[in-house]
């Protein structure tokens, strides 16, 4: 198939590894006001990880996410660049015709649904690694044997910095399958979902319009500074407006089964709701602004100039 190409999978695997690296500190804060308890604000919520953890704490959990996200963002552009050119031979019989908005929306919802069969599981077990040294509430807690069920357990946080539940990723993912089964890996996907199919429609069209509001003229080629900041203005957009989905989704893949909290989307948002407000929905909003800059503009930069420099051989 001559609209099919492999570069734009090597591309987005550099991309997706420089990207991890750059935005995963900010990742784990996001991760820890969103499923976590006792943090404040932004700022406490950093100056508590530092104090407890080091600086070590900022990237727990990263080892999967670096090895599993190349692949991930490797699919993930690959499958968006691939399917552009599908559209565009299909629509207009030439894969090299530019694609109008409506087939970069359909590439990107499409892209958005894929992509959840990946990054799921990948995502559940970043988020448990990151958890790991987050205070556990005692409603939590399976506290059977101890306490009679009709008890009025109040809430509070128990400190428990030295249970560790799992001792890395692989022993993570067996965890899981042991205690959760398969479907356990896909804890959170219907809210992933949510998330992802319209955020990665608000992450390639903003960049495709950025960068073409930034091009002299329609023959030049962008400039790198351009691309860089065109990727972080759409990463910071894809994100903010995916916070209330990213939250749900969180809390959906925190919640181990020690003893359930949420038993599905609805539940967790009327739950979210009806204990936090309105404004828990937005919890780590600001943190998704700020981490999805770096974030975006490594992954579109590194994944341009990677695309260049093969197609330059």
């Amino acid at each position: 198939m001559q609209s099919f190409r492999v570069d734009d999978f090597i591309a987005g695997l550099i991309g997706g590894g420089s990207s991890v690296v750059v935005g995963h500190p900010l990742d784990t804060v996001k991760t820890r006001l969103q499923a976590g308890t006792g943090y404040r604000n932004t700022l406490h919520c950093i100056l508590t990880i530092y104090r407890k953890e080091t600086v070590m704490g900022f990237f727990k959990g990263m080892s999967f996410p670096l090895a599993s996200n190349t692949i991930y963002n490797s699919v993930v552009f690959g499958f968006f660049s691939n399917t552009q050119r599908l559209i565009s031979q299909y629509r207009y019989g030439d894969g090299r015709h530019p694609c109008g908005m409506v087939d970069l929306t359909v590439a990107s919802m499409l892209t958005g649904l894929m992509s959840v069969g990946l990054g799921a599981p990948v995502d559940l077990v970043k988020i448990r690694l990151q958890m790991q040294t987050q205070t556990v509430r005692a409603e939590n807690l399976n506290l059977a044997g101890n306490v009679s069920n009709g008890s009025n357990i109040p809430l509070r946080s128990i400190n428990m910095p030295s249970q560790r539940l799992y001792r890395g990723p692989i022993h993570c993912i067996s965890s899981i399958l042991q205690t959760e089964g398969l479907q356990g890996l896909y804890r959170g996907a219907g809210a992933m979902i949510l998330r992802d199919v319209p955020g990665y429609t608000l992450y390639f069209i903003p960049y495709t319009i950025f960068c073409n509001l930034m091009k002299p003229d329609s023959t030049s080629s962008i400039h790198p500074g351009s691309i860089w900041l065109a990727g972080g203005l759409a990463g910071s957009i894809s994100w903010v407006t995916a916070t209330p989905a990213d939250v749900v989704k969180s809390r959906l893949q925190a919640d181990a089964q020690l003893q359930r909290k949420y038993k599905g989307i609805v539940h967790c948002i009327v739950q979210s709701y009806k204990t936090e407000g309105a404004q828990v929905f937005f919890r780590g909003a600001s943190v998704n602004a700020i981490r999805g800059f770096p974030m975006s503009s490594t992954m579109f930069l590194t994944y341009e100039l990677s695309l260049k420099f093969f197609r330059s051989l």
